[in-house]
């Protein structure tokens, strides 16, 4: 062992010698990244402004979109891809939330959610079936699918701004990615905004979400949340920003669920932000001799 670590240190010690001689070395071309044309400077009080003043000019959202649902058994590589179909989102603040999807060409209703904020109503007519329940999971299920609540999607759809009670800290990196179509590297300068709550009687933050901003535009572009055990829960990407006439919404949402091991994928086909909605468009009329399932609260 003595002799193998006097071999190495001669070797580390001979690496400067051989550098300066100008000796045994080739010269490789590698990719130079391309920078943006603008990147922007915010103070980390004001980037949390931006965010607060965002989502606090949000009331309603209105979206038409095309979801594609993914299984991910990812202990045994495999992924059950299931048909894209169309779907219709309402939401309102606070918490009130509609989700409608629809069987692709036939036009027919394949499920539909709606939530409160307190209680949600899911309803599949295929097989006359309603699921309802507490919007908080209160006892897991050994069915991942019942574990399932709304106010995930609400989180996903829509980046909230920060509680009072929140405390955070912004960090400054920068992420070097790929261009599929003009290959070529691109550098992305980020704000990292990371928002923590104090656990009661105690000065350990624990996690609440992560949110990546661009710093070309300072929108988010990937949102992790984390449930009350510090798991990571739920990861978000926002791709391809376009206006859609009543602000700029993301054209693809994907929602990754790590833990229940699925996601899925949200092309954006309309988005109409602040339209009037009313309570009972976030109310379902279960049909009679529906059979109904109450999720143990």
């Amino acid at each position: 062992m003595k002799r193998i670590y006097r071999s190495a240190a001669a070797a580390t010690l001979s690496l400067p010698t051989l550098l300066l001689s100008g000796c045994l070395f080739t010269t490789r071309r590698l990719p130079v990244p391309k920078t943006p044309s603008i990147v922007q400077t915010l103070t980390p009080d004001a980037l949390v402004d931006r965010l607060n003043q965002r989502w606090a000019a949000l009331n309603t959202l209105n979206a038409t979109v095309e979801i594609q649902a993914s299984v991910l058994k990812s202990k045994e590589g495999v992924a059950k891809d299931y048909t894209t179909f169309r779907g219709h989102i309402l939401m309102r603040k606070p918490e009130q939330l509609r989700v409608l999807g629809q069987v692709p060409v036939l036009g027919m209703t394949m499920f539909d959610m709606a939530s409160d904020g307190k209680n949600f109503t899911l309803y599949i007519p295929s097989k006359k079936k309603a699921v309802e329940g507490l919007t908080t999971l209160t006892k897991k299920s050994k069915s991942r699918i019942e574990n399932l609540r709304p106010g995930f999607f609400f989180d996903a759809m829509v980046v909230r701004g920060l509680e009072p009670d929140d405390e955070y800290m912004v960090t400054a990196d920068t992420e070097t990615v790929e261009d599929p179509a003009k290959k070529h590297l691109l550098l992305i300068p980020e704000y990292i905004l990371s928002i923590m709550h104090r656990k009661n009687g105690s000065q350990e933050l624990a996690p609440v979400r992560v949110i990546t901003f661009h710093r070309d535009d300072l929108l988010p572009y990937q949102q992790d949340l984390y449930d009350s055990d510090g798991n990571l829960e739920t990861v978000v990407i926002y791709n391809r920003y376009a206006d859609f006439g009543s602000g700029e919404y993301p054209a693809t949402v994907t929602i990754k669920r790590p833990l229940d091991e699925y996601q899925a994928v949200l092309t954006v086909e309309k988005v109409v932000e602040n339209m009037p909605l009313t309570d009972d468009q976030f109310h379902i009329k279960v049909p009679e001799g529906t059979q109904i399932q109450s999720l143990e609260k």
